[in-house]
């Protein structure tokens, strides 16, 4: 009698046989081996990546009010209240003109992205992305979502910088990312359901052009960068209804992770190391 293993499809995770030739549900060539399995199709960490996502931003903030306890914003505006320095912001990879071209950090278009100038600043980007997030990783799976996320990010803060935004942080450009991705998402699959996800990503739009126009100190350069990076991402891309999943998205969504894992990391390192 010959015994079989059980295992879920790293692409669909269907419940399937580890020695299948190919995945009976969705096709993926030798589901059962060790490379497919390690650039598998959903988070090796079991967990919800988006919660995963705010619990970082989370981390990040209470470490950058910890770097400097001294300099903390403790006024009566609600817009600067608990406020990190922006010497712990630079030290932990806030970006723009100023630390890419007097310092070189050109890291820091990754590490921006998980780092916020106050409470309200990180409650309303952890909002936004914990609404919009869920329904991305949905439609597009969470290879192409890490890499929207990521890759949204650093084209906003890249953009800006370019503009010469001299000090930047914000997952606010990732964000923008997720409402360009279900842009163009709505857009292209058309029909009643197309088109009412189209209006309400527009609608996300137009707030944000709104909340541009009026509020100093938004990025909007980053903002826009970010959507128009989420359109073309995910026009390259694909989504799950019409494309599967393949190897390319599982190799360039394990890259963005492990990328961003590793800058993180590193910003943690040098801003311990610099203050000791």
């Amino acid at each position: 009698m010959i015994e079989k293993k059980s295992m879920l499809c790293p692409n669909c995770r269907k419940l399937i046989s580890n020695d299948e030739p190919a995945c009976p549900y969705c096709g993926t060539a030798r589901p059962g081996s060790l490379w497919k399995r390690a650039l598998g199709g959903r988070s090796r960490f079991g967990g919800d990546p988006v919660n995963a996502i705010i619990a970082v931003n989370v981390v990040f903030f209470l470490f950058s009010l910890l770097l400097n306890p001294s300099g903390l914003g403790l006024s009566a505006n609600p817009l600067t209240f608990l406020s990190p320095s922006d010497g712990s912001l630079f030290l932990l990879g806030a970006t723009g003109a100023l630390p890419i071209t007097g310092y070189g950090r050109w890291w820091t278009l990754i590490s921006a992205s998980f780092l916020h100038g106050g409470v309200l600043h990180l409650f309303f980007n952890m909002m936004a992305l914990k609404q919009l997030g869920p329904f991305v990783l949905e439609e597009f799976g969470f290879q192409r979502f890490v890499t929207l996320y990521v890759w949204t990010g650093i084209a906003g803060f890249f953009i800006s910088f370019l503009a010469g935004v001299p000090f930047t942080i914000g997952a606010s450009a990732s964000v923008c990312g997720m409402i360009g991705a279900i842009l163009y998402y709505g857009k292209s699959r058309g029909g009643f359901y197309g088109m009412q996800i189209y209006r309400q990503a527009m609608g996300w739009v137009l707030g944000l052009v709104v909340f541009g126009l009026f509020f100093p100190g938004i990025n909007n350069w980053a903002h826009g960068g970010g959507l128009l990076a989420g359109i073309a991402i995910a026009f390259l891309a694909g989504y799950e209804e019409r494309t599967r999943e393949g190897f390319h998205h599982r190799f360039l969504g394990t890259a963005s992770l492990l990328l961003t894992a590793a800058v993180l990391l590193w910003a943690l390192i040098q801003a311990v190391l610099l203050l000791t």
